[in-house]
Order: structure tokens, then C-alpha cells, then sequence
């Protein structure tokens, strides 16, 4: 019996007295944070190395987890990011033949405490009822009302600039993409004028046909899932990965033919430095930004952002593509979102709803190439629904124009 086995009870409690007794796996000690939940039914190890879930005590909905163990493959960073785990049911076997080790085995080497046997239902629709809120989880201490003061202390994520924890210093090159069958087809795009001395913007990138050769994509990692570069490279992109704190200065003087702005956690508006960054390259070079990058590009173009009651997370979010009138599922985990009022008077166009709660889900500039979504189109876990928008960056890089109805709805077509 391991050391974690002997500690039989684990506290989880919220900021407004509520608290839930169950059995510890993984790490012990105490760990303070905001408690979301995510009604994904599969994908546990991608979430919870999801960098944008730093700072979070996330709770799935799924009742049953750790089925199938942890493998080498299928994280989206180096280790687990989450501040806490909350499960209905931990599975006691690893029931997969990828699997190196349990979930419990993996938490607990990475110091990450989990609480099972938690009335999941009641956690999640006192989230919907009265939202998010800062939470304890602990298994050293044993009294209730003291963890609820502890949670009661603690900071809250509005203010909160994360991505400083999550975030590379340097540089890096990134060589890996995705296999060729899971990853749709290219779209066609119209041809831009040539460009002299330019590179050449028509030859064939592996089995696919790219309407720019080897576009060099600078990739703003604010806590970006590995996933997402799997994608640029197969979309025939080469990346550079950059700090969040890189200046735009730096970034022009690489002369690339687009920018990527990541996913990550905590508030957008807290990110300041990113923000600035961004102000100086709006309008001279195309730019995708997803999740948190979405954040940060309307914030650099003048709009506002504000905190959602509970959230988006989970694998089966509809959103409706104005373009094109079609619904996508889509991986989503946000706690902030656009107003899309303040982005409208500030040349932004919106592009996706939520059918959940209309709020904004992407939005591309009137007159400047660049487009950003608010949910995750490279899934992991979840559906490939989005997975144009990759085909869509490269021909906004070779057009240097902002995608066209009609080129959404090519890319929703052959995707």
C-alpha cells in the first residue's frame, strides 16, 4: 500500500461554505484555486495538462475516469497543469495496452491532489446555479470550516496574469505534426500576386497542396497545447515558438508570413504585455488567435472582455459559423469571453455564436487579416468539426486578407 492509500479522507471546499468529503488519489497536501467543471466524457489526460487550466480545480461531469491510464502521447504540455482533480469514480486499472501507468500513479508523481467519490452532479449544478468559485482541496487538513476560510482567502482569477507560470522564456522550433489521415484536406485558395524575390506561394507541402510554401508562422505561446502545432505543421506551416513577452519589434524583424496567438489561463485583460505586443502588429501581418488569443486580439483592438458565470469546458460545445449557417461541435475551456458590442466598433466582425448562450465565439477584422476563435479547433480531446480554420490561416497568409464567407464555407465543404 502506497503513502497515499493511508490518507482515507480528502476535503473539497468552496468560498460560500458548501464542502464535499471523499477519498484522496495522487498527491497529498492542500491546494487553493477556482473550481470549474468540464462535461467532456473522454480525455482526462489532455485535460489535464491543458495549460489553460492553470490555477483551476477541475471536476468532470463524466462520472467514471482513469479507465484507461496515462501513455507518453497523449499530453498537451510536460506535466500536469490543473491545481486539483475532482472525479465521481476512479478507475482502479489502467485498462489500455498504451497505458505506462495509472491516473492515481501519474497525479501522485506529479504532485497534483485528486478527491474521488464526490457527488459530481451536486458540485457541477451549484457551478451553473451560483458560478464558479474559489475553492480548497486538501488532505492534511481535516476540518471543514477552516478550508472554506482558506478558500474564502485566496485569490480569485479575475486580475490574475497566469500565463507568466506557463509561458516558455525562449525561443523554440517545433518539427511535429499530425498523422496524415486524421488531418482534412487542404482547401483551394485564390493565388496572390508574385511577389519578387519572394518564396515560391505554390508548390505542394508533403501530400497536400499549400497555397504558400513553408509559410514561417511565429507562434505566441501563452500555454499552448501541443496539439496546436501538430496542426500548423501539418497545415505545411514551419513554427516558431515565442514568449508571450517577445515585442513586436522582435517579431517583425523574423519577417514572418503569419502570427499564432495560443490558448492559456487566467484573465486576458491581466496580460498587458501580450496586449501591447499585439497593438503593433494588427494590420501588418496576418494573425490567428484562438481561446486566449481571441481574448488578447480584441482587447488589442479596443473591445472589452468580461467573466462568464461558469464557463465553457467541455468537448461538445455547438457554435454556429455565421458564414456558412452550420453548427460545429467544438472543444472549448474559457472563463472569460469578447463583448461583442465594444469589438463591432472596433473593426471586428463576428464570425461564430454559442447556441449555448450566444455569446461570441470568433470574429475576423474588416479590413486587416486576422481571425480568432474562441474554442479549441484542434479538439484534443474532442471533435475535428473546426479544423479548417488551420486551412483558413494559410490562405489568409498567402491572401493577406481576412477569410471570406466563401472561403468558409470551401473549407467546411473539403474539410
Amino acid at each position: 500500500m502506497n503513502d497515499n492509500a493511508r490518507v482515507q479522507r480528502c476535503i473539497l471546499a468552496l468560498e460560500d461554505g458548501t464542502f464535499f468529503l471523499g477519498r484522496p488519489f495522487g498527491a497529498k497536501g492542500t491546494r487553493t484555486g477556482e473550481v470549474v467543471f468540464n462535461t467532456s466524457m473522454m480525455g482526462y489526460q489532455e485535460i489535464l495538462t491543458d495549460p489553460s487550466y492553470c490555477g483551476q480545480i477541475v471536476a468532470m461531469t463524466y462520472p467514471h475516469v482513469g479507465n484507461y491510464g496515462v501513455n507518453a502521447d497523449d499530453v498537451e504540455s510536460v506535466r500536469p497543469q490543473v491545481a486539483g482533480f475532482v472525479a465521481r469514480e476512479l478507475s482502479r486499472l489502467a485498462s489500455n495496452h498504451r497505458a505506462a501507468r495509472t491516473l492515481d500513479e501519474y497525479l501522485g508523481e506529479n504532485g497534483i491532489i485528486g478527491i474521488q467519490e464526490v457527488d459530481t452532479r451536486a458540485l457541477t449544478r451549484k457551478l451553473r446555479a451560483d458560478g464558479a468559485m474559489r475553492g480548497v482541496l486538501s488532505t492534511e487538513i481535516d476540518d471543514p470550516p477552516e478550508c472554506v476560510r482558506l478558500a474564502r482567502e485566496s485569490p480569485g482569477m479575475e486580475g490574475a496574469d497566469l500565463v507568466q507560470g506557463v509561458a516558455p522564456k525562449d525561443a523554440s522550433q517545433w518539427t511535429t505534426g499530425l498523422d496524415h489521415c486524421f488531418y482534412p484536406s487542404r482547401i483551394p485558395v485564390p493565388s496572390p500576386p508574385p511577389t519578387p524575390g519572394g518564396r515560391n506561394r505554390s508548390s505542394p507541402i508533403g501530400n497536400r497542396q499549400s497555397p504558400i510554401s513553408n509559410p514561417q508562422v511565429v507562434a505566441i505561446d501563452c500555454g499552448m497545447k501541443r496539439n496546436i502545432l501538430r496542426h500548423l505543421i501539418s497545415a505545411g506551416c514551419s513554427v516558431t515558438v515565442a514568449p508571450p513577452t517577445w515585442s513586436a519589434a522582435r517579431i517583425l524583424e523574423r519577417k514572418p508570413d503569419g502570427l499564432f496567438v495560443s490558448n492559456g489561463p487566467g484573465d486576458p485583460a491581466a496580460v498587458s504585455y501580450g496586449i501591447e505586443m499585439l497593438r503593433g502588429l494588427v494590420g501588418k501581418i496576418p494573425v490567428f488567435g484562438i481561446c486566449l488569443g481571441h481574448q488578447l486580439l480584441g482587447l488589442a483592438l479596443g473591445a472589452e472582455t468580461f467573466k462568464l458565470k461558469f464557463g465553457h469546458r467541455g468537448a461538445n460545445h455547438p457554435v454556429k459559423n455565421l458564414a456558412t449557417g452550420r453548427v460545429e461541435i467544438t472543444s472549448q475551456n474559457h472563463g472569460f469571453v469578447v463583448d461583442p458590442q465594444s469589438l463591432k466598433s472596433a473593426g471586428g466582425v463576428a464570425t461564430h455564436v454559442s447556441l449555448n448562450d450566444q455569446t461570441l465565439e470568433g470574429f475576423v477584422h474588416r479590413d486587416w487579416p486576422l481571425m480568432a476563435v474562441q474554442y479549441h479547433p484542434e479538439a484534443s480531446p474532442g471533435p475535428h468539426d473546426a479544423t479548417y480554420l488551420f486551412d483558413l490561416f494559410v490562405a489568409m497568409m498567402a491572401t493577406r486578407r481576412p477569410p471570406t464567407p466563401e472561403q468558409m464555407s470551401a473549407a467546411q465543404n473539403q474539410r
